[in-house]
């Protein structure tokens, strides 16, 4: 008797074949998990949250780059007023200190007894000298932004005048300077040395500037 070749399969051959068939089609079926995290992923509403997202950081990224310059050319500018200050008023205190010897060079002059320079050469030569020492004084104050100025005839100014005294003057609107004791100087826009005056009172008051 022969051989049978179509052997029917054993209990593990058949168990075996269908292990096997389940893998091959576990691995032919797409992942239907995946493929939704996939598509909710690019779907429109997703990619529209995410563009907003990104406009939101770059505006607030953006923001903070104008403050940073802002910030910086506020830093720069102060620090350039400041090189400035410092350069216009480094010579205040010596320049303060100067002040009483122009003063004295004005007093000798008008010490002089009128005509007394026209009869002695000599005495006429000594006076156009310290005329001249004077004038130079007040052009290199000028060259470094000090200025002398004689408030007579204007509006009392407590910031830039010192009341030394009054006048009684009905003829004049009351605080008004109406003498200089003592002539004032500015360096810049600030007072180097209030110009001492003396002040009207008792006529009409003045009008306070508009």
């Amino acid at each position: 008797m022969s051989n049978n070749t179509n052997n029917p399969k054993t209990s593990d051959q058949v168990v075996d074949d269908a292990i096997n068939d389940q893998l091959a089609e576990d691995l032919a079926t797409p992942d239907v998990a995946e493929d939704d995290v996939e598509n909710d992923a690019l779907s429109p509403e997703v990619m529209e949250a995410a563009i907003r997202a990104l406009q939101a950081e770059n505006e607030e990224l953006k923001d903070k780059l104008l403050r940073a310059v802002a910030e910086q050319e506020n830093v720069r500018r102060r620090l350039e007023r400041e090189k400035a200050e410092a350069v216009q008023f480094a010579s205040t205190n010596f320049a303060r200190d100067l002040l009483p010897v122009v003063d004295n060079f004005g007093r000798a002059m008008a010490a002089v007894p009128a005509g007394a320079s026209e009869a002695d050469e000599t005495f006429k030569n000594l006076l156009v000298g310290v005329e001249l020492v004077e004038r130079e004084m007040l052009n290199a104050f000028e060259r470094h932004g000090i200025r002398r100025f004689d408030p007579t005839g204007e509006r009392f100014d407590p910031h830039r005048h010192q009341a030394i005294f009054e006048v009684e003057d009905p003829s004049q609107p009351s605080g008004m300077v109406v003498q200089v004791i003592q002539t004032g100087y500015m360096i810049g826009e600030r007072v180097l040395r209030p110009a001492m005056v003396g002040v009207s009172k008792g006529g009409p008051k003045t009008e306070l500037a508009s």
